[in-house]
């Protein structure tokens, strides 16, 4: 049986399943994962001040952050996927029409607080909906990529939360406009275990929590609900790189909370 700070490498039975990618019409779903060695360049950035930031500290701002462990050539996004050669129109797939219907209400999707099962309990510190959902500072250029080759992206929404012990949890939920490509963007990420292409965010002064080194555990996991792809990613208070799997339970409530909510709002449960 793994350590809980290691990825299961063989298939020993039913627990395999949580290290899998689950696909289907409407809904993937990507194992948590996490780092080995030292990580991949993820995206750090600044959260953007505007009135629809809600924070706990009325007046504070958040931290700025910058992309990190990226040489200059890792912020050119990357070139989209290979487009199939043309042929004749009866061959061609048919796509849906892009539903450009509007995001889950941003207080309605990452609620002030979260409470598990088992006690445990989340407070959100920020929220906001992004300018775009290709920011080079927000996501990693393979991302980008995806979403530009998509059929388009409504938007996206972000939000940190912390729990009573002041680990560090990041919401990230991007609305694309075909149900489709949700599927392929969770099913390329979560396949990637070591890349980090959602950018954590910096907690705000008076929150009581560190900004993180670049070199800090993290996990990661995804699911997909319809037009919806939901990435939440986990960090120990203190950063350690070891005790993932207890890391993943933790953030399990908050990962579902947001993602029941998502699924409500988008008719898939």
């Amino acid at each position: 049986m793994p350590k809980n700070s290691e990825i299961p490498t063989g298939h020993d039975g039913p627990d395999d399943d949580k290290w899998n990618v689950v696909l289907n019409e409407d809904f993937v779903q990507g194992a948590p994962v996490r780092e080995a060695g030292r990580p991949a360049a993820r995206p750090k950035r600044a959260w953007p001040l505007n009135t629809a930031l809600v924070l706990v500290a009325v007046g504070a701002a958040f931290g700025v952050l910058k992309l990190t462990d990226a040489s200059p050539q890792d912020k050119t996004p990357a070139p989209g996927p290979a487009k199939a050669a043309a042929a004749a129109p009866s061959a061609v797939p048919t796509r849906a029409a892009p539903d450009a219907r509007p995001m889950i209400p941003l207080a309605e999707v990452f609620p002030a607080e979260v409470k598990g099962g088992s006690g445990a309990a989340f407070t959100r510190l920020g929220s906001v909906v992004m300018e775009s959902c290709t920011e080079p500072d927000g996501v990693g250029p393979r991302l980008a990529a995806l979403i530009e080759d998509s059929a388009g992206c409504v938007g996206e929404q972000v939000a940190l939360y912390k729990d009573a012990q002041n680990n560090q949890f990041n919401l990230a939920v991007f609305t694309m406009k075909d149900p489709q490509d949700t599927v392929k963007l969770v099913t390329e990420l979560a396949m990637a275990f070591n890349d980090y292409q959602v950018a954590v965010q910096g907690p705000p002064p008076g929150s009581g929590l560190k900004s993180l080194p670049a070199d800090s555990g993290l996990v990661q996991a995804f699911t997909g609900h319809g037009r919806v792809m939901v990435v939440a990613m986990g960090q120990w208070s203190d950063g350690r790189t070891a005790d993932f799997q207890q890391l993943v339970d933790r953030m399990g409530p908050l990962q579902k909370e947001v993602s029941k909510k998502v699924g409500d709002y988008e008719g898939t449960r």
